[in-house]
């Protein structure tokens, strides 16, 4: 004599009939490797990733990553604020960068150490933001320098007693080279740089108008 066909639903189900219940696909959890106890996706770990090891996050250059950022802000900012770090987020020049959070009413732990320019990162600094407000305020959408250009101008406020042209020119290459490495500057062609508008979230007017006043101050020029 067979079973009645719903004879089935009387059967236990699930553990109680020593199955594990299916999960479903999207409530599966991904782990990334052994023991990961994670709950962002890849996909922002990445940029979390990316905005702690890299300066700034560009949206013309990362544009995937830029959406990420976009989309997830919110927990990506919780996460570098339990590591006492701000999330800048400039979006009419499309960079993310980060902040060290400090405090005079609490003992904050310093995690992004500061690394200043040098003397020659400062000076090509400061000329590469003039010439990009100067640029700007013509009208001009981008501005561009030579590396002759830079070595020129630089050189003028360099110890006029040290006849080391060579060890200067290669004090400014190498600042030139670490600011394309940050993102400021961008190699066109052979020796000929676009200035990014980075270097305007570095050097704000403020400080540009004071280094400025410094600068003519080592030359002997009245300010």
């Amino acid at each position: 004599m067979s079973e009645p066909d719903d004879a089935a639903d009387d059967l236990p189900s699930g553990a109680a009939a020593g199955f594990i219940e299916p999960v479903a696909m999207e409530d599966d959890p991904a782990e990334l490797f052994a023991g990961d106890t994670g709950t962002l996706d890849v996909d922002v770990r990445r940029v979390l990733v990316r905005l702690l090891q890299r300066r700034f996050l560009l949206a013309d250059k990362s544009p995937a990553q830029w959406r990420t950022l976009l989309e997830n802000q919110q927990i990506i900012e919780s996460r570098l604020h339990d590591l006492f770090v701000r999330l800048v987020v400039d979006h009419d020049r499309g960079i993310a960068y980060k902040q060290q959070v400090r405090s005079a009413e609490s003992d904050v732990p310093i995690l992004l150490r500061d690394d200043p320019y040098n003397r020659a990162e400062t000076l090509v600094l400061v000329h590469l933001r003039t010439v990009f407000q100067r640029e700007r305020g013509t009208g001009e959408t981008s501005a561009r320098v030579d590396i002759e250009e830079l070595e020129q101008t630089v050189l003028t406020y360099f110890d006029p007693d040290d006849h080391n042209l060579a060890r200067g020119q290669r004090e400014i290459r190498n600042a030139v080279q670490r600011l394309v490495t940050e993102g400021l500057l961008a190699e066109e062609s052979a020796g000929r740089y676009r200035i990014t508008p980075l270097v305007e979230v570095v050097l704000s007017t403020e400080k540009l108008t004071e280094l400025n006043g410094w600068l003519r101050e080592q030359n002997g020029v009245a300010s």
